[in-house]
């Protein structure tokens, strides 16, 4: 009796991990559409050029509907400027990211991981694959022999795509390892500062933006230094202060607005 119940807490323990891997996967497949509602939020209060919230979400709403009839026709043959003119972006982003990630999000719910590790591993190469393989979409690709400039993207998106679906398969052929406790405070607050210095560098320039960036990416940390930190910090802005606008000869403005 004592094993059956302990097959059985096994069996729901796995479930319950499963769900929780199946809603990463929909998290994941949605995350380009997130980001950009974020991005769109944070335009609003530094006034930038960029779609308002309202416009991202309806139109990645639509979109997702408008590539429902697309996806039993859609083939690699598709993949060219020719046959993806008719296609928005945004379409042409649920077609080949979105909705392969949310099929497998419904795998990862339905079967049993016997090495979570690896199989989520490669869930997470396929969605790089696939993410290149949809920004490279509009580009020119081989005409005859020779290469075009979206040629080697999806080359090398297809060829990841296939390495991260073998890891994926051996995740759920092999017994592995579990998954391992994960930190969000370092990806976090480093993909706030990416963001925060995209959202930044117009409105107050690249001295104030760069400063502020490392500053919040150095938060991602609890061993921060806060003296070595600041230092450092200060020393890499006049580091990009000097090497952006002057040595490369970038159209970049050092300071904000306001002082211009």
């Amino acid at each position: 009796m004592a094993d059956t119940l302990g097959h059985a807490a096994d069996q729901s323990q796995a479930s319950g991990s499963n769900k929780r891997g199946a809603l990463a996967v929909v998290l994941l497949a949605f995350a380009p559409q997130i980001l950009e509602f974020i991005g769109s939020i944070g335009a609003l209060f530094f006034h930038t050029s960029a779609r308002s919230p309202i416009t991202v979400v309806t139109d990645h709403a639509s979109a997702l509907v408008l590539a429902l009839p697309n996806l039993t026709k859609f083939t690699v043959s598709q993949f060219g400027p020719d046959h993806l003119a008719s296609l928005g972006s945004s379409v042409l982003l649920a077609l080949i990211y979105t909705y392969p990630l949310l099929a497998v999000a419904l795998l990862t719910l339905l079967v049993k991981l016997r090495a979570p590790q690896d199989y989520f591993g490669g869930v997470v190469l396929m969605a790089i694959a696939l993410f290149a393989l949809w920004a490279s979409s509009d580009l020119q690709g081989m005409k005859g022999f020779s290469f075009g400039p979206g040629t080697a993207p999806r080359m090398f998106g297809v060829l990841l795509l296939l390495l991260g679906m073998g890891v994926a398969v051996t995740g759920l052929l092999t017994d592995g390892p579990p998954l391992q406790k994960y930190g969000i405070r370092g990806p976090f607050f480093v993909t706030a500062a990416i963001l925060s210095f995209s959202l930044t560098i117009r409105p107050l320039g690249l001295v104030v933006s760069a400063m502020l960036s490392f500053v919040i990416a150095a938060i991602g940390t609890a061993e921060t230094k806060w003296t070595e930190t600041i230092v450092v910090g200060i020393l890499l802005t006049i580091g990009c202060s000097l090497l952006f606008p002057y040595a490369l000869g970038l159209p970049l403005e050092l300071f904000p607005r306001i002082f211009r």
